[in-house]
């Protein structure tokens, strides 16, 4: 019993680390870098469907791109009922009427080619859908991945500021204690080192929350990520080519091949009027008359009025109407293509011309004036309120230019992704 005993102890312990160890490697961050969250973009849940909703659609032109099966038939006729059908095997010798005979349909008015047509166009909408879906999960997995990567840079900034409000808050602690900083000044430290740790706190919780935005975007699995620093680019200059023509876009080459596929469905719908045509053979075996008697056969439907013949008005109709349906959805399509070019133009040199000016001009000019103000507040040139204030304009500062350039480097890799050929 006591060696079963540490034996089952020893269990314990072993799975006690590997657990340990495991949670270890999930909670260490994995550091990804914007390639590596555009390439984990195009492979999640959504992508893997968009890939098998475009694989069903070119199954999907298998299926019509083929003729009417031919019908093998069999029948036994002309079974005596009466005067019996003589002795002898069914197969040979009795005297009934064994047929067995082959039908085919032939289609009339391209009715094939119109529905491969139709098929191919769908399945080049679904191929343009994909496209426009992985560009639209690269622009949220990079908007995802620069927010994150902002929030890191806050937790960075803010958690620096705290650090420098603590330290300050301990030696005004100090100096009240030797009598030289009034009790006021000293809980004003106090409560600013509170503040800014409050501050530390929450950009903690946001950077999670980004981290969490981020992962559920890739569908990576439960792993911690890190986002690595992007190259810095708002001082550069960006030329902006003339964007592509909007018919280029994979949105509006979606809903022209949505055109294209209504417009075969529609000369398809039209096809219907003439009468697809049966023709058929068959070989009958009668023993007593003759063992080789051929039949040939021909079948149509009769579309005449008076016997209530159907001319598929519905289905014209109904065709036309669906045309008319991808034809307004590709004038709204081009329409709001148009309107996101200049949307992602706009806001490029908008954003790029305010990450500048942050990173160029007005941040180190805060850093400037708090430096400054800390070196004066040391020599006691400066009082605690000038110093607390330098501070709060430099903390405010800097994170508006970490949104000045998380906002940059959204709208240039959205803008990227819309003008560039999608790898």
């Amino acid at each position: 019993m006591r060696i079963l005993h540490k034996h089952h102890h020893r269990s314990l312990v072993c799975w006690a680390l590997y657990f340990a160890i495991s949670t270890a490697v999930a909670q260490t961050p994995k550091p990804l870098t914007l390639t590596e969250a555009l390439a984990a973009a195009a492979q999640n849940i959504d992508a893997q469907i968009a890939k098998q909703s475009l694989l069903a659609a070119r199954a999907d032109i298998t299926a019509a791109n083929r003729a009417p099966l031919p019908t093998l038939s069999t029948s036994i006729s002309q079974i005596d009922l009466q005067n019996g059908v003589g002795a002898g095997s069914w197969l040979t010798h009795k005297q009934v009427d064994k047929n067995i005979g082959l039908d085919w349909t032939w289609e009339r008015g391209n009715k094939r080619a119109l529905r491969t047509e139709s098929a191919t166009q769908a399945a080049q909408a679904s191929a343009q859908d994909l496209q426009e879906l992985l560009i639209q999960q690269k622009i949220l997995a990079s908007h995802a991945f620069f927010d994150l990567f902002a929030a890191q840079e806050r937790v960075k900034h803010i958690g620096a500021m705290a650090a420098s409000a603590q330290q300050l808050a301990d030696v005004a602690a100090k100096r009240l204690a030797a009598g030289d900083l009034s009790a006021q000044d000293a809980a004003r430290s106090q409560i600013e080192a509170q503040r800014a740790h409050n501050d530390a706190r929450l950009a903690e919780q946001e950077r999670n929350k980004a981290e969490l935005t981020l992962n559920l975007i890739l569908d990576i699995g439960q792993q911690r990520l890190v986002a690595d620093a992007p190259p810095n680019q708002a001082s550069q200059a960006i030329t902006l080519t003339a964007s592509s023509p909007i018919d280029e876009r994979p949105d509006v080459q979606a809903a022209l091949a949505r055109v294209a596929a209504s417009r075969a469905a529609l000369n398809n719908a039209l096809a219907l009027k003439k009468n697809d045509i049966t023709l058929g053979t068959a070989l009958d075996h009668f023993p007593g008359t003759s063992t080789r008697l051929l039949t040939v056969r021909m079948q149509m439907p009769l579309q005449l009025g008076a016997l209530g013949g159907y001319t598929f008005g519905g289905e014209i109709a109904r065709a036309e109407a669906q045309l008319t349906i991808a034809e307004a959805a590709l004038e709204r399509t081009r329409h709001a293509a148009y309107n996101d070019s200049q949307r992602l133009t706009q806001e490029l040199q908008s954003s790029q011309a305010r990450a500048a000016s942050y990173q160029e001009g007005i941040a180190p000019h805060a850093k400037r004036v708090a430096d400054q103000a800390e070196l004066a507040y040391h020599k006691g040139a400066l009082s605690l309120t000038d110093l607390l204030e330098a501070r709060r304009t430099w903390r405010a500062t800097a994170l508006e230019a970490i949104s000045a350039q998380t906002d940059f480097e959204k709208a240039r890799t959205a803008w990227s992704l819309r003008t560039e050929p999608l790898k």
